[in-house]
């Protein structure tokens, strides 16, 4: 059977993931696992027995019958990885957004864990309505030389919800695109074909100066009622400088959209 990861810190964000990782293996078919790594206080059986109780009481309201828990200790982002190589499907995380969290997953720590992280992950914030449905999915155009991992995870969502993707390309004045940034649009293109996915190019012209991409994506994702944005979490050589920066403020964006990353 299929399985999503799903990290718990029993706090609003992570309920907010359980809830999308619920809601996203119900239309992959897929078992959730809820994975909370203990704190130092936590590890004796009483404190095992408040976390677990603390969790199951969370799945009961959001109306799940059951769900596997995991209680590993040890470094959190560390155990998170290792766990993601066991055979899950998908990484389902809550990010607190660009301010003071419990287990610092916001901004650039979040960022490395989903580069590290064995299998394509999902990332949402607190405020990320659980509802919505994923019906289109933002997948920006980038000039990575492998994308196939990505190209995977979207067409799964895509499938799984019959969404629309847009494939999504910021068209500046006077700039000429890479070989390799046209090469991967048209790749991109010819997968959501062969899968029989519905897709849009959406070659968004620049309205101002701007020399990353993530406000324009944002901003196009909002219009359109996207559910998802996708991007690779690595960067690519173009614009390597200013690629994290531009990351992370995808992953925390103000329009709380779901992230798709691998």
């Amino acid at each position: 059977m299929h399985d999503l990861l799903c990290t718990t810190d029993l706090t609003p964000a992570s309920v907010t993931a359980m809830r999308h990782a619920l809601a996203l293996g119900d239309r992959l078919g897929a078992r959730v696992s809820l994975i909370h790594v203990l704190g130092r206080n936590d590890r004796d059986e009483a404190a095992k027995a408040r976390v677990t109780q603390a969790i199951q009481a969370e799945l009961d309201q959001a109306g799940a019958s059951q769900a596997r828990i995991l209680l590993p200790d040890g470094d959190f982002k560390e155990e998170i990885i290792a766990e993601s190589g066991r055979g899950h499907l998908l990484l389902v995380m809550g990010t607190h957004g660009p301010h003071g969290l419990r287990q610092s997953l916001f901004g650039a720590d979040i960022l490395k864990l989903v580069r590290k992280a064995a299998v394509p992950s999902y990332v949402v914030q607190a405020e990320s309505p659980a509802d919505k449905e994923l019906t289109r999915i933002v997948l920006p155009v980038a000039g990575h030389q492998d994308i196939k991992r990505l190209m995977d995870a979207v067409c799964m969502l895509a499938q799984a919800f019959a969404a629309e993707v847009h494939v999504f390309q910021l068209m500046r004045p006077g700039e000429s695109p890479s070989d390799a940034l046209l090469a991967n649009k048209l790749r991109m293109m010819e997968r959501l074909q062969k899968e029989g996915i519905r897709h849009v190019e959406a070659n968004e012209p620049s309205t101002g100066f701007s020399v990353g991409f993530a406000m324009a994506t944002v901003e196009y994702a909002s219009r359109v009622g996207a559910g998802a944005i996708a991007i690779m979490a690595h960067a690519s050589d173009e614009y390597r400088y200013i690629a994290d920066a531009e990351k992370e403020r995808i992953l925390a964006n103000e329009a709380r959209i779901p992230v798709l990353c691998a």
